[in-house]
């Protein structure tokens, strides 16, 4: 798997799976979690620049990159996002690390709540990247936005009807995704590097059987968690920090940086990113940086 130009990568045992992380730069850490359908390889264009102020931890989520990718069970909890942001806990552990803070894109922001919400002591400040809560934006679905986020259901059909149709052609999904949700509707964002990367997952039936594991978790075990502790009215304590696209998947649902502030304790620092869509990473990596830069920076 392709590596980001100065950082290193090991294999690091957090309980019951395997890691693969990469780690540059030196400071405060912040730990930056990948979505669907990518791995460590989403963070390339900014972690260098990340880096100069920063101890970067990239880990590349279980099912995803080189981690482990178990098998899932029957009610989905291997793949739950409380399971994952339990790995994060132990990659903290690991590393020594009391406190992080915590940048997460699409499945990664996911966890990255998760992680909040179930470990507040271990979250310095958050900034999530291109979702709104795994409930919210199950009820937000309308036609239009059933038809754009169609993968949420196909994936988490059970096994092994969308594992068999998407190996069929696992590198050609894998592009098809990327571009319909880039703005441009191309893979232009991306870099060879990275697609490769990508495209391998798609082409390896365990990789396949994880990610379409990742959206049945979402459908259930997350979606419970979530709706439990909604009605429990527990808040995230740390500084949160939200980025949606224009042309993204939050902004379908009506009032997204509304619904991030229903869940935070404090005030929410939010910012549309234009001339973009779903991977604002790539789309738009200057913008992004321009955001987050200061909200990891602030004492």
């Amino acid at each position: 798997m392709s590596a980001i130009p100065g950082f290193s990568q090991s294999l690091i045992e957090v309980g019951d799976v395997c890691l693969s992380v990469h780690q540059g730069g030196e400071g405060a850490p912040l730990i930056l979690l990948h979505g669907f359908p990518q791995n460590h390889m989403a963070w390339e264009k900014l972690a260098p620049d990340l880096a100069k102020d920063f101890h970067c931890i990239i880990p590349d989520l279980r099912g995803y990159g080189d981690s482990d990718a178990p098998a899932d069970d029957a009610d989905h909890h291997v793949y739950s996002k409380r399971a994952m942001a339990g790995d994060i806990v132990g990659l903290m552990d690991f590393l020594g690390l009391e406190r992080a803070h915590v940048l997460g894109h699409d499945r990664g922001a996911r966890v990255a709540y998760r992680l909040a919400l179930d470990h507040p002591d271990r979250v310095e400040r958050l900034g999530i990247i291109e979702v709104v809560p795994t409930g919210d934006f199950w009820r937000a679905w309308d036609a239009d936005l059933a038809l754009k986020a169609y993968h949420w259901s196909f994936l988490a059909q059970p096994a092994p009807l969308p594992e068999r149709m998407i190996c069929a052609d696992g590198p050609g999904f894998i592009d098809w995704t990327l571009a319909s949700w880039t703005q441009c509707r191309g893979l232009e964002p991306f870099s060879e590097a990275a697609l490769a990367a990508y495209r391998a997952q798609g082409s390896d039936p365990v990789r396949v059987g994880a990610m379409c594991a990742d959206y049945r978790a979402g459908a259930t075990m997350d979606r419970a968690l979530d709706e439990a502790d909604r009605l429990a009215g527990n808040k995230i304590a740390a500084p949160v920090l939200f980025l949606w696209a224009s042309a993204g998947f939050p902004a379908r649902t009506g009032d997204p940086l509304a619904i991030w502030q229903g869940w935070c304790a404090d005030e929410v620092t939010g910012k549309e990113l234009h001339g973009t869509g779903h991977f604002a990473m790539e789309e738009v990596p200057g913008a992004v940086l321009e955001a987050v830069l200061p909200f990891f920076q602030a004492r």
